[in-house]
């Protein structure tokens, strides 16, 4: 069994070993020097390249290919090309030059772009990214690709990625140099955690809102929700089970290094986190997983939900960004033994707190979506407050230096479970903060708040220009530092720093009331909605980080900005349709016409005995006739505010109003057709409450 499981791994990607197989020695190096230095890839090695990938992929059964590529909408993208060149005489051959390869040809004026081009400025470019290997899927070889525009400018989210850690890069080698070293490449690494629903396929197809939303825009809380624990680490259904056991089969075949997988605390709601890797091929890792993951829930009768909120009052999903960097020998986020003694890990550690401090709005906009507006903040999610959790041990060393003085070895105590049998260890120096956004975990950061159906380019875009900025500023300041020791000036420069932003620290509970005032008085921003939040894409020192840095030019930031807007106003504007509709023509028929029923039973009965005691039925036909009464009057509501933000020209505004007052005429209307849901009998109901949905064997 385990020969039959690493001989599958990687089966299906245009791998390190198969270029080795497939390409000449020479080629192969200059392609080597190309994916780990950067070089120049000239058309001879891609013309090679381009024909040992096409003899892989057709001798796995590959007909076409496809440049793969992630637009601003946030999912991946793909138009296949068949291997197939006709010949004067009515036969063919199988060709795929260099040029086809390394470039393609999207239309751009079909993708968002936040004004960048116009319908008649169709062209766009998409290149081959040779750091993310090619993969066959479905018998299409992808190769993954950035996008841009005919003029140049990027129209997709890898782009500023990798631009992100170039220039990360480029400034950790710079504090590297001086403390005397000099590595080949700096390596930002990702682990997406991925969490997410799976739901029967009949109850789907009958609950509109899931089908037009991604969530249930109605739904009274089940009599068991998540209070019990008891599915957190439970056993996994054997549906489920059929579909992880399915879904490792192809990712490991796509290299995917998919190694974790249970049930999440909320019921029907499950978890896969992979070994993390460098951040490019990790992003698009998990682009891949999310799509095997809708399309092999089919296979087992059964929906994947990778909304932030499919169901309300339990468990929202996220996606939480492990991320570190570091050399081909050390990760920079590790902080050894003695912490306190380790001045190249204090130096990255500030670097980090200064530029989530400096940053954090940027941080709070690039996990900004309809969904996650939902999420954060409650059940296991953190705020929208951005603050950093350390743990104990580095909290103390961070708040020595920021006063000025050091901080003793803290010694890890033994976990002893006092039974002889059973293994003592030692204890981590830092617990986890299930409600902070930026959490410490050991040697890397974990980044919670992204949510589930999202991109994570934006998050580790952001995160790492940030950080590349911080290292800027302290490789200048060391390098300009005069007569003074490299290692005092490094102290006082850390004092400073940390003293000036240690406001963002927080190891507290992230969802009590107290801490939104303590942030406030700290100074931390706090952006409940994403109207709220995406102002902060286009703020002046925001932007002149991007150019500084060589990220996005003002030009890019505006426009994503834009298609980030245009995307939140057409979701809300959907949510609002359906639910406006689903509440006109789904519920209060059924509801008027069991509020109807009532009421001929109590005529009925009365009429036969006008003695009887009818109280209770009159106050339930009471109750009911209200409800159709407030319903009535939460859809009149929601469709005069909708209109109102249909009306609205500027799309911030438009932004700002459903933010602000479409998305509260939308939970009231919830509220009153919800009260509904436990009264009217269970016959007479016309969709599969959370009780049908979440509870399946």
């Amino acid at each position: 069994m385990t020969e039959s499981l690493t001989d599958r791994y990687g089966t299906m990607v245009f791998s390190d070993r198969v270029m080795k197989e497939y390409l000449p020695s020479d080629i192969y190096k200059k392609l080597s020097d190309t994916i780990k230095k950067g070089k120049p890839l000239d058309l001879d090695v891609a013309n090679a390249v381009a024909h040992a990938m096409k003899e892989w992929a057709m001798s796995k059964g590959a007909t076409h290919f496809a440049h793969w590529f992630q637009p601003l909408t946030g999912i991946t993208s793909e138009k296949h090309d068949s291997f197939i060149e006709p010949l004067h005489d009515g036969s063919a051959i199988a060709k795929f030059s260099g040029k086809e390869l390394i470039q393609g040809e999207p239309d751009a004026s079909s993708f968002p772009n936040g004004g960048l081009r116009a319908t008649f400025e169709a062209r766009g470019y998409s290149a081959w990214d040779p750091t993310s290997s090619a993969f066959i899927k479905d018998e299409v070889l992808c190769i993954p690709t950035a996008f841009c525009s005919y003029t140049g400018e990027a129209l997709d989210k890898k782009t500023p990625l990798l631009r992100s850690m170039a220039t990360l890069d480029v400034q950790a080698k710079r504090v590297l140099a001086l403390f005397g070293k000099h590595p080949e490449t700096i390596t930002v690494n990702v682990g997406n955690e991925q969490e997410y629903f799976l739901i029967p396929e009949e109850m789907y197809e009958k609950r509109q809102d899931l089908i037009m939303t991604g969530r249930t825009l109605f739904g009274a809380p089940p009599c068991k929700g998540q209070e019990l624990d008891e599915h957190y680490f439970g056993a996994i259904r054997p549906t489920v089970n059929a579909f992880m056991k399915e879904l490792d089969d192809v990712l490991w075949g796509f290299a995917v290094a998919a190694k974790t997988k249970h049930n999440e605390v909320a019921p029907a709601q499950h978890e896969l986190a992979p070994v993390y890797c460098n951040a490019n091929r990790a992003i698009d890792e998990n682009l891949l997983t999310m799509e095997e993951m809708r399309l092999l829930a089919s296979h087992h009768g059964l929906v994947c939900l990778q909304h932030e909120k499919p169901f309300e009052g339990i468990n929202g999903s996220g996606k939480h960004n492990n991320w570190s960097f570091g050399t081909e020998d050390e990760n920079l986020l590790d902080p050894g033994d003695t912490p306190e003694e380790n001045l190249q890990f204090l130096v990255v550690l500030t670097c980090i707190i200064e530029a989530v401090d400096n940053y954090q709005d940027l941080l709070r906009m690039s996990v900004a979506s309809c969904g996650n507006d939902h999420r954060l903040g409650a059940d296991e999610a953190p705020p929208a407050i951005v603050s950093i959790f350390l743990g104990d041990e580095l909290s103390d060393i961070v708040e020595g230096l920021a006063e000025g003085h050091g901080v003793g070895h803290k010694l890890r105590e033994s976990l002893d479970f006092g039974v002889a049998v059973l293994p003592t260890f030692d204890r981590d120096t830092t617990d986890r903060n299930r409600t902070s956004p930026f959490a410490f975990t050991g040697n890397k950061f974990e980044f919670r708040m992204p949510g589930s159906a999202v991109n994570p380019s934006d998050a580790n875009m952001v995160l790492d220009t940030a950080v590349a900025k911080s290292l800027k500023d302290f490789a200048d300041a060391m390098e300009n530092r005069g007569d003074v020791a490299f290692e005092d000036a490094a102290i006082e420069y850390l004092r400073k720093s940390l003293a000036e932003h240690k406001r963002i620290l927080f190891s507290g509970n992230g969802y009590s009331e107290e801490w939104h005032e303590e942030a406030a008085r700290r100074g931390l921003s706090n952006y409940p909605t994403t109207a709220d939040a995406l102002p902060c894409f286009v703020a002046e020192k925001n932007i002149a980080l991007f150019e500084e840095m060589e990220v996005l030019s003002e030009v890019e930031v505006r426009s994503r900005y834009e298609v980030k807007l245009d995307k939140y106003c057409k979701l809300m504007n959907i949510e609002a349709a359906t639910m406006e509709r689903q509440a006109r023509r789904t519920y209060l028929p059924v509801i008027s016409a069991y509020a109807t029923k009532i009421a001929k039973g109590i005529t009925t009965v009365t009429t036969a005995m006008p003695e009887a005691p009818m109280s209770h039925e009159r106050r339930e036909l009471k109750i009911l006739t209200e409800g159709v009464s407030d319903i009535y009057e939460g859809i009149d509501a929601l469709t005069a505010i909708h209109q109102k933000a249909k009306s609205c020209e500027n799309s911030q505004d438009m932004a700002n109003v459903y933010a602000h007052e479409v998305a509260p005429a939308m939970t009231s209307l919830r509220a009153a057709v919800d009260a509904m849901e436990p009264i009217v009998a269970r016959e007479y109901w016309p969709v599969p409450t959370y009780n049908d949905i979440l509870f399946y064997c």
